[in-house]
């Protein structure tokens, strides 16, 4: 590992595995998300690929002084943020940017949730740009890019593919962590 951040990984004891893909927006998913410690690992992960990125988090994180700390780190506000839709709003920052990838955690909460958010789709299509997997692995001590989704013409064929690659992840609590459900 190269920077900074992938140096702090290894001494922590992780390997960073994949390649991000060749471009430029993107909405990103980064799960399984069981822990709060997982955006630190998913920060020195983002900082060490070298894209630009943007963090979407929770609204709830963004008080005073908390909230300077979220940007900071590279965070936006969403979900229930008043007069503001998080779909449109991400689609519109994507559409008006030559280069940013949105990182979002569709589980949308550290506990365990029965669904994901499909929001990170809607953004994707929307915005008309392609979903990258990103994983955070405790059982193996990995973290990093499983691939890259296409194909958006269809929300359960892209959930099978979301599956398929997560489906021997771990996170830090396991039995928190849930695949992607079609409802």
């Amino acid at each position: 590992m190269k920077t900074l951040s992938g140096k702090i990984l290894t001494m922590l004891g992780w390997k960073f595995v994949g390649e991000f893909p060749n471009v430029k927006k993107s909405i990103v998913i980064f799960a399984p998300h069981t822990a709060h410690i997982d955006a630190f690992y998913g920060k020195l992960g983002f900082n060490e690929l070298g894209i630009k990125y943007l963090f979407l988090s929770k609204k709830e994180l963004f008080f005073f002084p908390m909230n300077i700390v979220m940007k900071k780190f590279g965070s936006m506000a969403v979900r229930g943020v008043k007069g503001k839709n998080a779909i449109l709003q991400v689609a519109d920052i994507l559409k008006n940017t030559d280069e940013l990838n949105v990182v979002i955690s569709p589980e949308g909460r550290i506990y365990k949730v029965n669904s994901w958010n499909k929001g990170f789709y809607y953004m994707a299509k929307k915005a008309d740009v392609p979903i990258v997997v990103a994983f955070l692995d405790y059982g193996r001590k990995q973290l990093g890019i499983k691939g890259i989704i296409d194909d958006l013409s269809d929300y359960e064929k892209v959930e099978v593919q979301i599956n398929e690659m997560y489906k021997d992840v771990k996170g830090k609590n396991p039995s928190d962590f849930v695949l992607a459900d079609a409802n």
